[in-house]
């Protein structure tokens, strides 16, 4: 079996329709600055809907597949643009900020098409960018959103170099920092596609674990092995299988469902 068909065989199937300062010193965006969220932001718009169910689902594959060990920074990237990474990532830390247990960080570290602060109807002053180029102290890029447990780190201005900004020291001090600041604290990093640009390479050294997602006919069988072979030195936990058409999703999610599970069981 290749790669890449070992990576699908244990997919979980998303189907949408496209750390460290205390409480106290972590920013608040009022109703006001948040506006309205994103009709795809599923886990808040549709709590009750399949599709949100799914992403519980993801979530708890995740807490149970790094608990042990507590592999807390979780990348999640895609080898081309437009499959849905930023929506996967964004789901899944509010289904996981909704875990009484847990508190979540999300990092925008696609500093070249950050999208989690325009899904959130967000506003704000400084981000990584700004952080990575400037004296600007850490409290004032995290932002509470007053969803659950989640707290936004946004990406910042536009960055011209993004990819020394995220291989520098101040961004690997940074990770470690939020990693073993709180230890009960999952930081999501949403970062660009894989095959187009090298930023995801520059941060691998820093994550856990990296979740892959494959939008159904959207990039080639060709461009996803490239992509998971160019990431095969890192912890990949799984694919998210994104977009899937209703037609795929009849009769086949039980088979995903289940194969996902034994295929994790059968690798311990």
């Amino acid at each position: 079996m290749s790669k890449i068909e070992e990576a699908l065989e244990k997919a979980r199937i998303i189907r949408n329709m496209e750390g460290y300062p205390s409480v106290r010193k972590v920013k608040s965006i009022n109703r006001g600055e948040l506006g309205n969220f994103d009709e795809h932001i599923v886990t808040l718009n549709e709590s009750d809907s399949p599709i949100a169910e799914e992403y519980r689902r993801l979530k708890s594959m995740i807490i149970r597949e790094t608990k042990s060990n507590f592999l807390n920074t979780l990348m999640v990237t895609s080898s081309i643009d437009s499959e849905g990474k930023s929506l996967t990532s964004l789901n899944l830390a509010i289904a996981l900020a909704q875990e009484i247990d847990h508190t979540i960080l999300i990092v925008d570290a696609d500093l070249r098409k950050p999208m989690i602060h325009k899904y959130l109807g967000m506003d704000y002053k400084y981000g990584l960018s700004d952080y990575l180029t400037h004296d600007i102290d850490i409290s004032e890029i995290m932002l509470k959103t007053g969803i659950g447990n989640l707290v936004v780190i946004p990406a910042g201005r536009v960055a011209k170099n993004p990819v020394e900004l995220l291989s520098s020291v101040r961004m690997h001090s940074l990770m470690k920092e939020l990693k073993h600041r709180y230890m009960d604290r999952y930081i999501i990093v949403d970062t660009p596609p894989i095959l187009p640009f090298a930023d995801t390479i520059a941060i691998g050294p820093s994550i856990d674990g990296v979740i892959f997602v494959v939008q159904e006919g959207r990039a080639q069988i060709s461009s996803i092995q490239e992509a998971l072979n160019i990431i095969k030195d890192l912890n990949v936990l799984g694919v998210v299988f994104n977009n899937v058409s209703t037609a795929n999703l009849d009769g086949h999610y039980s088979r995903y469902y289940k194969y996902n599970y034994k295929y994790r069981e059968e690798e311990k």
